[in-house]
């Protein structure tokens, strides 16, 4: 039996695997034939596994994940013991799925932030980068978390819903989801770095295994100020997308969306993933919930020379 035959197996009979690590996520969002995954097992059973996307990029083999994935890295099966028996099993284990890797020109990928141990991967060759997002721990008590919210949150969602008569709807329509969606990026002068279609097969695939609720703030007259798409798994919700009306922005909306979302939350999982961003006004607005700041790391490795030299060539012309 292949390894991804017999992670998909693993897939479904595993709950604590993080939602973008499912099989059918993977599916979704790299095609059934885009993704692949390195094993390690003992005894018939797998105790650690390293899915990952592979693309081809003219002659380049690249390692990494795909649009829309917070994070992948390695699951380990949880290890008990003493820290420096548990370091020496991590180890063991990374290393494990290393050699279980196929050849390649660069990997990168988004660890979890409950990973704090790189090592194996640094002394393989790795490097590493630093980013953060913001995680609501505990959803238990929603009284908590209303205090919880700074000063200026709470005046927001207080001006959506009594001076603005907005309210927060959910919705199974992906295309109302994906019209505010465009807004955000257009009122940036961005393009929209994922087709339609794309998120039109991923929502299908989290519709399928109830893991997704849409989110629209509307007002009396039925105008869509903002929207949050939001996913989970057995650990945590995620703010996987969200959009708002560039003429629209001042009604308190987002903040009302999320909140409304957040408290939804609470009901199915344990915990709240704003995915974080390193883009100041976005981090300030995040960090606001009363989120903490978690690190995750970015790993990365590039064995082809000939782009090491053009990513170092990209940096001299982009300063």
């Amino acid at each position: 039996m292949s390894n991804k035959s017999k992670y998909r197996q693993f897939s479904k009979s595993n709950p604590a695997l993080p939602i973008f690590s499912k099989d059918w996520w993977l599916d979704a969002t790299c095609g059934a034939d885009g993704w692949d995954v390195a094993l390690v097992e003992r005894g018939g059973e797998i105790v650690a596994s390293l899915p990952y996307a592979m693309t081809r990029s003219g002659l380049f083999v690249k390692i990494g994940q795909p649009m829309l994935t917070q994070k992948l890295g390695p699951w380990l099966k949880p290890i008990e013991g003493k820290q420096a028996t548990v370091l020496s099993e991590q180890k063991e284990l990374m290393s494990g799925l290393l050699e279980g890797l196929p050849n390649y020109d660069q990997f990168l990928q988004n660890f979890d932030h409950g990973i704090s141990n790189w090592l194996p991967f640094y002394w393989q060759g790795f490097k590493q980068t630093t980013r953060y997002t913001y995680v609501i721990s505990s959803l238990a008590d929603t009284g908590k978390l209303y205090s919880d919210l700074q000063s200026n949150i709470r005046r927001e969602i207080k001006k959506a819903k009594d001076r603005n008569g907005i309210t927060v709807v959910q919705s199974n329509s992906i295309d109302d989801y994906l019209a505010i969606n465009r807004q955000t990026f257009g009122r940036q002068g961005l393009k929209v770095p994922y087709s339609d279609d794309y998120v039109r097969n991923l929502d299908a695939a989290c519709s399928k295994n109830g893991c997704r609720k849409i989110w629209l703030a509307k007002d009396t007259e039925g105008r869509v100020h903002a929207g949050a798409y939001i996913v989970w798994d057995s650990d945590a919700a995620y703010y996987l997308m969200g959009g708002g009306d560039p003429e629209l922005r001042t009604s308190g909306a987002m903040s009302l969306c999320l909140w409304e979302a957040i408290l939804d939350a609470s009901k199915y999982t344990k915990s709240f993933d704003f995915e974080g961003s390193m883009i100041e006004p976005i981090e300030r607005f995040v960090r606001a919930f009363g989120a903490t700041q978690r690190p995750y790391f970015q790993i990365s490795r590039t064995p082809s020379r000939l782009i090491r030299m053009k990513e170092a060539l990209r940096m001299v012309l982009t300063r």
